[in-house]
């Protein structure tokens, strides 16, 4: 069982949002240390917290972070973007910012942090997904999410002989920034931060943070044109 009780984390994107909930459930499970960053630690507000700049894009920004924390057993990839980039409309720099947000960016603090961890007896490595890895929106978010959980599933297995686990949080939408233009039934951030830690605690492969995210794996292994509605017009 990985214990967040005593333990050094660190969490990417934790000004706002998810990041953000996670960094206060953090501190109160009492973990000895929580390094939140943000592009401008500025933003970073809980005093619990170290703030610390990261852009999780910029290896030499991913670098200097890791050489900060050289004590982390467990690293929370929270940082994320969502630019709605269409397939067939948008400008190909938008979608390869989704993607190189959200896969290559956990990817190079994975490959930073990983060696740290192992030098600590091992811990885990915890990345936040989407109920969008496993079901296509139209835009480059939903690819990179996909791709991201391709990745957890494919680091669970070469970080386990290291002493470090690997855990995938899914979620459907969460009342965030990100979301605020969608109208749908939104997550409360603190029971998607609370989810996740659970998930630490337990070594838990896969978290699925909420209702929407649950039936969307449900269906998978389904007839493609059930879980596309659009398909049945």
């Amino acid at each position: 069982m990985t214990a967040i009780k005593g333990a050094n984390v660190l969490v990417t994107g934790g000004s706002r949002g998810i990041g953000k909930a996670l960094v206060e459930e953090l501190v109160a499970r009492g973990a000895a240390k929580v390094y939140a960053t943000a592009r401008d630690p500025r933003t970073i507000t809980h005093p619990g917290a170290v703030a610390l700049a990261l852009e999780v894009t910029d290896p030499a920004s991913v670098a200097t972070a890791a050489a900060h924390a050289q004590d982390v057993t467990i690293v929370i990839n929270n940082a994320g973007a969502m630019s709605g980039a269409s397939y067939l409309d948008a400008s190909i720099d938008d979608i390869r910012r989704d993607l190189e947000i959200n896969f290559f960016g956990p990817l190079l603090v994975t490959r930073a942090f990983a060696p740290i961890i192992e030098r600590n007896s091992g811990g885990r490595i915890l990345n936040v997904h989407s109920a969008l890895s496993w079901l296509a929106d139209g835009t480059s978010y939903s690819a990179s999410k996909s791709a991201l959980w391709s990745q957890s599933n494919s680091l669970r297995l070469a970080l386990a002989p290291r002493g470090i686990g690997v855990t995938g949080l899914h979620v459907g939408y969460v009342d965030t920034d990100m979301t605020a233009g969608v109208e749908a039934a939104k997550a409360d951030p603190r029971d998607v931060a609370a989810a996740a830690l659970d998930g630490i605690e337990a070594d838990a492969s896969e978290v699925l943070a909420d209702d929407l995210t649950r039936w969307v794996k449900s269906q998978i292994s389904g007839d493609l044109d059930a879980l596309y509605a659009q398909l049945q017009q």
